[in-house]
């Protein structure tokens, strides 16, 4: 363990308001007030703090204090698990495209994908705003004229995995985030949220490739 960059003496006292603690190069969030939630965030919320047309957003199914804000976005037909939090740094690493934390999704598309679509999807498709590709791609399940494919992205654009699917001529049907790098909870329900644990936030901060000295400043606001 390390305090402000040297090796932590035993019996060291730390100032949580001022050091900075890691552990194996990962930040350990010790500062007092920061808060991290698990949400699943159902169809028709609204990933942001506040909404100009009313509509429920996600901030509103956790606790009101401490102001806080969702960790990058899901529209607002799409569903799953999304960070809640004031943790500015932490934010800043899963939402900067410079560490590529995996993004998984379980989507259901019309019409059943062959190999070769399922290829376009991890070599690139071209949309409006640039090329587009998944780390990982394949079929979970055929039913009828639909499939359930589970799609691994490494960047988070607007709407990318409905463009993209769309692309190569599955519309999606429904699109579910399962996982956020490591971090994975199949019994949190719609419009439920729970704390995260140290370890799982620290699993988060490895997830980013621990240290990164040229970062820029975090902000605790929406991103």
């Amino acid at each position: 363990m390390t305090v402000n960059g040297a090796v932590a003496g035993v019996g060291q006292k730390v100032d949580p308001d001022s050091d900075s603690v890691e552990i194996d190069g990962i930040p350990l969030p010790v500062k007092p007030g920061l808060v991290h939630y698990l949400v699943y965030k159902p169809p028709g919320v609204i990933s942001s703090a506040a909404d100009p047309q009313g509509r429920p957003v996600v901030t509103g199914l956790v606790p009101p204090e401490p102001r806080v804000f969702p960790v990058g976005r899901l529209d607002e037909g799409s569903e799953g698990l999304l960070i809640v939090t004031n943790d500015g740094e932490l934010t800043n690493r899963l939402t900067h495209p410079r560490f590529g934390v995996e993004k998984t999704y379980k989507v259901l598309v019309a019409g059943l994908p062959t190999a070769a679509a399922l290829r376009r999807l991890t070599e690139g498709v071209e949309l409006d705003d640039g090329p587009a590709r998944a780390v990982r791609a394949k079929v979970l399940d055929r039913h009828g004229d639909q499939a359930l494919v589970e799609v691994v992205m490494g960047e988070g654009r607007k709407r990318e995995v409905r463009r993209m699917c769309a692309a190569v001529g599955h519309p999606v049907e429904r699109l579910v985030r399962t996982a956020i790098g490591p971090l994975r909870d199949a019994q949190l329900r719609p419009g439920k949220w729970r704390p995260l644990a140290i370890e799982e936030v620290r699993s988060l901060y490895e997830a980013a490739g621990g240290i990164w000295e040229d970062a820029p400043p975090g902000e605790e606001g929406s991103p």
